[in-house]
């Protein structure tokens, strides 16, 4: 169990709402301005860290000190990598099930990232470099994975008329999983100032991220969003 109020402020954080409700998810659901090339822009973009995210974990896993912190993260690890099995790793699921729907692999797996893609990924990297920032990082993402991935099915099944997306199934599948074991992986005894350093962390997480769809949303859609403003405590340390 997550330690005592860590949960509620993280689940209830505003930022992770305004992530998990962007109007983007809204705009690749309904808009009729949606079309294959403006999901194939969604899908290079979310491969960046889609690709790093295994990295991130296993550097993850050296900061944490406890050894159920690092059972609770290597089994996010061991899933994202294919449970012992390449072909199942979330990546190559990835780039098949879109190959399958029409996307060329250039288009899913060698897109440059934007300036806001790019800034995401070194975050990732930079917090895995310490305990608390590496947990609100795990935190942040696994927490708001599900609503995003669901976005990205929304928007292939629209353009192809597939049904069946295999990359989406198996985070349906396994998500609740790695939501339980970040709650695993944080501390029960956690002090004040340890619990404000998850929780900003997990926040500069959300506010990344938003930002990653609202470029998204502009490029895709024309559509100007304000960018999220980072809490005060990330930018310093940034």
């Amino acid at each position: 169990m997550l330690g005592t109020g860590i949960n509620e402020r993280l689940e209830e954080n505003p930022l992770r709402k305004e992530l998990i409700h962007h109007p983007f998810f809204k705009e690749v659901r309904s808009s009729e301005a949606l079309d294959r090339d403006k999901v194939g822009v969604f899908l290079g973009q979310w491969w960046h860290p889609l690709h790093y995210f295994p990295q991130f974990l296993s550097r993850t896993i050296d900061q944490v000190p406890m050894l159920e912190m690092k059972t609770a993260i290597s089994k996010i690890l061991y899933q994202e990598l294919g449970e012992g099995d390449p072909a199942r790793a979330h990546e190559r699921i990835y780039v098949t099930t879109m190959k399958d729907a029409g996307f060329d692999e250039a288009t899913v797996a060698e897109a440059p990232p934007f300036e806001e893609t790019a800034r995401l990924v070194r975050r990732y990297q930079e917090a895995s470099g310490e305990r608390l920032s590496a947990l609100g990082f795990v935190y942040g993402t696994e927490v708001a994975d599900l609503a995003m991935v669901a976005g990205i099915g929304n928007a292939v099944r629209r353009v192809s008329g597939l049904k069946d997306l295999p990359w989406v199934d198996i985070h349906i599948l396994q998500e609740p999983d790695h939501v339980a074991q970040v709650n695993e992986a944080i501390e029960p005894d956690f002090s004040a100032a340890e619990v404000d350093a998850i929780v900003t962390n997990a926040e500069e997480m959300w506010t990344l991220w938003i930002n990653f769809f609202n470029r998204l949303r502009k490029v895709m859609f024309g559509t100007e969003t304000l960018p999220a403003a980072e809490p005060a405590e990330a930018m310093a340390t940034a």
